[in-house]
Order: C-alpha cells, then structure tokens, then sequence
C-alpha cells in the first residue's frame, strides 16, 4: 500500500443509507463519523472532512448496490476497494451486528491488510453480464410457466404420449385440448399464452445477447471458447462475462477455486477427508460448465456445428479444443465404467473442463 495513506474509510452501504467510519494510518482506534442519505453529495461531502482523497483508502462490501459507487470514488481520485464478505474474518462468538460496527470494523480490516478486494469489472463488461443475466431470468420464467401448464393437464389426466415436449407436435395436441368446464379452458388458454409470451422474451433476449457481442472487446475469447464442445455463443459468453479476463487468474486451480468446483476437504492430523464441492463463487459460471460437461459422454468427434465454430480459429485454440475432446471423453467414459453418479461424473468433467478454458483464455488477447 502507497505509504502517504494517512487513513481508511470503511462504509457499509445500502439502498438508503451509508454507514461511515474512519481508522486513522497507524494503531489509534477506529471512530464512527455517522451516516448519510443514498444521495452521493452526502457521502463526498462527509469524505471531503476526512483528508484528501489521494491520502485515502475506502472500502465497502460487494453487494446488491453494485459497482457503481466504487467507479464514482475512483473517478473522484479516491483508493476504493470492493472487498468479499465472504473473506472477511468475523469472530465466532459475535452475535451482534449493526451498520456502526460494520462500518468500524471495515475500516479497521482495511488498515490491517486483512480485506480481499474483488475484481470491479469494466462498465461494459457488466453491461453485457447483465444482459447474460436477464436472459437467464427469463429461461427460469419460462420453465417454471411449462410447469404450471403441465401440473394443470396432470391433475385433469391429460398426459402427452410424444417423446419431446415444446415442439410443434406438442403444441399441435395443445391446440386440440379441451375441458369440461369453461373456467378450466380460459385457465389453460392463460397459461398457454404466459409460456408463448416467455418463449418469445427468451428469443428475443438471445438475439440481442448475439448483437451485443459482435460489438463488445471480449469476443475474440467468447469466439475461441466456443470451439470448445458443449460451449455455444451463449455459454461462452455467460463463462466470460461472469469470470472476465482470465488472465488474471495465475494457475487453473485458482480458477477452479473461483468457481467452485474443487472439492471440500476437512483433514486434521493423518487423517484426510474429501467432501462435496465447494459450490463458492460463482454459480452461473458453474451451471453452464456442468451443463456442457453433459455433451462429453458422447464420442470424440467434430461435428459439422463445431467445424464452423472453429473456422478462422488460431491453430494453437483448435489444438486445445481437440486435446479437451479426447481427454474428456475418454474421463467421462473411465469414471462412468467405474460405477460413479452420473452427476458426480459431469462435475469432474466440468472441473477439466475449465482447466482448457483457462488454457484458451491464456492465448487469446481481448480487443482494447
């Protein structure tokens, strides 16, 4: 840390309200300067009264107020960190908590060295995770419309005897439904038209998802991942809008770490105990690997889907993705013919598979 930092802001913000507190460079004790109101003149004025803002260092708990105070702060000249909350050590036997002792212990963390500072992401970058995310709010809408519709024809007995459901054949046997009771044909009319209604706002935000990232500086990566089996133009895009430069990420463990793939484990002594995944970090990232892992049951091969993704690839990411195919599905098959869950088996390939993103994610350099 710059040695002329003479102090640290700890603030613990909310919709309404930002608790302030200051520890001054050295061991005096922490004080509470007070809180202020969402606007953000209230909060610069109150910092202005603490030093001057290249002489400070300020944090806050990443949290649903997003990054948006943190990129006002660093415009202004201020140090500003988002720390984990996670990460940040708390005292078995504290059962108190309140915005002032927050805020105190912020900002006595901060002065210590004992805070993790996450990764605030680039405005645009965010932008496109955010349009990712609305996208996946609305396929969750979606399948939980196709429930509701479904646990209505099952408590009336009517059951679908085609193979797949959501295709024109089904929505042909739809159409000829009737029941006995007019209310029960506006109900099933209602809940055919929110699953149509959602269908069409899945679309609509999957195309606008594929316009936003011809036009954003990390496509070149979105475009090498997806030689990768199982990672299509939206899968790609949601592993790098979620994860970022992978760059940044040292080894291929600390990415597994990050995502929360690796196992737990609670050893003590001789005695060594592997658990469950973690599942810390970041889960839609998780989601879409395990989901492609699924594609790795089947064969090595290069489909006709896959050679055009690959086309106008550099030879070095069409070489990974190729090593990625052949060492994961020969993994899946090994584990498989081992009697493990299917479940547990998508994991590990999903771990491996992350190993060949960061490789990927290594060699391709994002756009300025």
């Amino acid at each position: 840390m710059n040695k002329s930092i003479t102090g640290y802001v700890g603030l613990d913000v909310h919709a309404a309200s930002t608790a302030i507190s200051f520890a001054a460079a050295g061991r005096a004790k922490p004080r509470f300067v007070g809180t202020v109101g969402a606007k953000r003149p209230q909060l610069t004025k109150a910092l202005a009264q603490l030093g001057k803002p290249e002489f400070l260092v300020v944090v806050y708990e990443a949290g649903p107020c997003g990054y948006k105070l943190a990129r006002e702060l660093v415009d202004q000249g201020y140090h500003c960190e988002v720390v984990a909350p996670a990460k940040i050590p708390r005292s078995p036997g504290d059962r108190v908590k309140t915005d002032r002792r927050d805020a105190l212990q912020l900002a006595s963390l901060a002065r210590a060295g004992a805070l993790v500072p996450v990764v605030v992401p680039d405005a645009r970058d965010e932008a496109i995770r955010d349009l990712s995310r609305a996208r996946e709010d609305a396929v969750r809408a979606r399948l939980k419309a196709r429930q509701q519709l479904k646990a209505l024809l099952l408590r009336h007995g009517r059951r679908y005897s085609g193979k797949t459901s959501w295709t024109a054949a089904h929505e042909r046997y739809l159409a000829a439904l009737t029941f006995d009771h007019p209310a029960q044909d506006i109900a099933f009319a209602e809940y055919r038209r929110a699953v149509s209604e959602c269908q069409a706002r899945v679309e609509h935000l999957t195309q606008a998802l594929a316009q936003q990232v011809e036009q954003w500086r990390m496509r070149p990566v979105v475009s090498a991942l997806m030689t990768l089996r199982g990672l299509d133009l939206v899968a790609a895009t949601t592993l790098v809008a979620e994860l970022g430069d992978l760059r940044r990420f040292a080894r291929p463990r600390e990415l597994m770490g990050y995502v929360g793939l690796v196992p737990s484990e609670h050893s003590s002594g001789a005695k060594r105990r592997l658990g469950a995944i973690t599942k810390t970090g970041n889960g839609h990232a998780r989601r879409v690997l395990v989901e492609a892992a699924w594609n790795y049951r089947f064969p090595a091969r290069i489909s006709r889907i896959l050679q055009v993704r690959q086309e106008n690839q550099p030879a070095e990411v069409r070489a990974i993705a190729w090593r990625a195919q052949l060492r994961l599905c020969h993994r899946y098959r090994r584990l498989s013919a081992r009697g493990l869950q299917h479940n547990k088996v998508c994991v590990a390939i999903a771990r491996e598979l992350l190993g060949f993103v960061w490789d990927i994610g290594q060699r391709v350099v994002p756009e300025a």
